[in-house]
């Protein structure tokens, strides 16, 4: 008996601790959402990949723009020297020196590279619009992760209630129990077993408990926050019009962002082949530079010093009429990488068919699932509603009501179960069909 009082104190301890995490914050899903957006390390990863593929598409990155740059020198020569001019003479200096100095800018341009820049140019900005697609795609993977957490958590705090109606429901029996032996209506074999029963209850309660704490963790580390802070979720779930689901799957495989990012692909090895052929074309270029020399001469020179400034301008063209086939090559390879990617969209087309009628398939089914526990809550309530009657009644065993309570409390925790995998199954129908991020969820 001393036993069955420590335990209902430690039970009334972890339900008063409930109460408090009751009176926590409630995380809505919109909250959640918009945490996991700003804070998620995955997310913030692709949001930078994305930031450097913005700076790559950029008219800085695309050769469009000349090339100035700025040079200056200062040479120093000390020789000793021996000079014989044309008249005969001769002319010895010990420790003759030459001092030259110069600085310039110089301008180069390329005019025409065969269009080589331009491909590559258009080239990066569907790369740009390739990490678009590749940071879409990390979003919406962690958006499925986080429903996954977060109905967990909503799972487990409908869990704990039902769990804590069961407890309760077997106290009352104990109590029962230990009036009616008191009162010689009934045997110790009643109370012995209630009082099991209420250390298994007890025990399934504090699991349970536990498991939220962790998987309330689990969330705060998808979220980026204090991994100790505990929160209410929203348990409710709403299911998207079955109309609206139908037309998302007519245009679900032009939305789905693997085809979106196969489609770019396929896009990025044309420009890149069309840039390769600029191989075969000439260059053609603009230099231009304004420089300044000036030099000072030892005695054996003709002059004493000197000094430039002046202006320079040139139009050059080159064009390697044969390269030993280097060209040729990287034109073949560059066909191949295109047809390459051409069979692997129709892979990746197949696949998408195939996993959206699986989802699709998967949902209706754990949908129908839902519908059907949802039923037998309703049949355990009335059928444990009737048994509790005809215990009290002496018409049944304790055994027989026990029975009838773990009925119900299954019920009740897989109707929680398949209302969350029905909602997950539709999340990830969502994804394929490319509108995770598009629905109010």
């Amino acid at each position: 008996m001393m036993h069955i009082r420590h335990l209902m104190l430690a039970v009334a301890i972890l339900s008063a601790i409930g109460t408090t995490v009751a009176q926590e914050a409630l995380l809505s899903k919109d909250e959640a959402v918009q945490m996991a957006l700003e804070n998620n390390f995955g997310i913030i990863i692709a949001k930078n990949n994305l930031k450097i593929s913005e700076n790559n598409q950029s008219v800085l990155n695309s050769r469009f723009l000349p090339a100035l740059t700025a040079n200056s020198g200062v040479s120093y020569d000390i020789n000793d020297q021996e000079a014989t001019f044309q008249d005969g003479t001769v002319r010895t200096v010990d420790g003759a020196e030459t001092n030259r100095y110069n600085a310039s800018l110089n301008l180069n341009y390329t005019l025409f590279d065969g269009l080589g820049r331009w491909y590559d140019y258009k080239r990066l900005k569907e790369e740009y619009n390739l990490s678009e697609l590749q940071a879409r795609e990390t979003i919406e993977t962690t958006m499925l992760q986080l429903f996954t957490v977060y109905f967990e958590v909503a799972r487990l705090t409908e869990n704990i209630g039902v769990l804590k109606e069961t407890y309760a429901n077997t106290q009352d029996r104990l109590t029962r129990a230990q009036y009616s032996f008191e009162y010689g209506q009934t045997n110790k074999l009643d109370v012995l077993n209630a009082e099991v029963d209420l250390v298994n209850d007890s025990i399934n309660l504090m699991n349970e408990r536990q498991s939220l704490k962790n998987t309330q963790r689990d969330l705060n580390l998808l979220l980026n926050r204090e991994l100790q802070l505990t929160f209410q979720v929203d348990t409710t779930v709403v299911f998207t019009d079955p109309i609206n689901l139908e037309e998302y799957l007519v245009t679900g495989e032009q939305n789905n962002v693997r085809m979106l990012q196969a489609e770019k692909n396929i896009l990025i090895n044309d420009y890149g082949l069309k840039a390769v052929k600029s191989v075969f074309l000439p260059t053609i270029g603009l230099t231009g530079a304004y420089g300044w020399n000036e030099g000072n001469f030892p005695a054996t020179n003709f002059l004493a010093s000197s000094t430039s400034t002046g202006f320079s301008a040139g139009v050059n063209l080159s064009w390697n009429l044969f390269d030993g086939g280097g060209g040729i090559t990287q034109v073949k390879n560059a066909k191949i990488q295109l047809d390459t990617q051409e069979t692997f969209q129709e892979q990746i087309k197949l696949e998408i068919r195939r996993d959206i009628a699986n989802a699709r398939g998967d949902f209706y089914n754990r949908l129908k699932v839902f519908e059907l526990q949802q039923q037998n809550v309703t049949t355990a309530t009335n059928n444990y509603d009737r048994s509790n009657e005809r215990y009290k009644l002496g018409q049944i065993t304790s055994v027989e009501l026990r029975q009838a309570q773990i009925n119900l409390l299954n019920a009740k925790t897989n109707k929680n179960l398949a209302k969350y995998n029905a909602k997950l199954a539709e999340l990830q129908l969502l994804q394929l069909t490319g509108q995770l991020l598009n629905v109010a969820l």
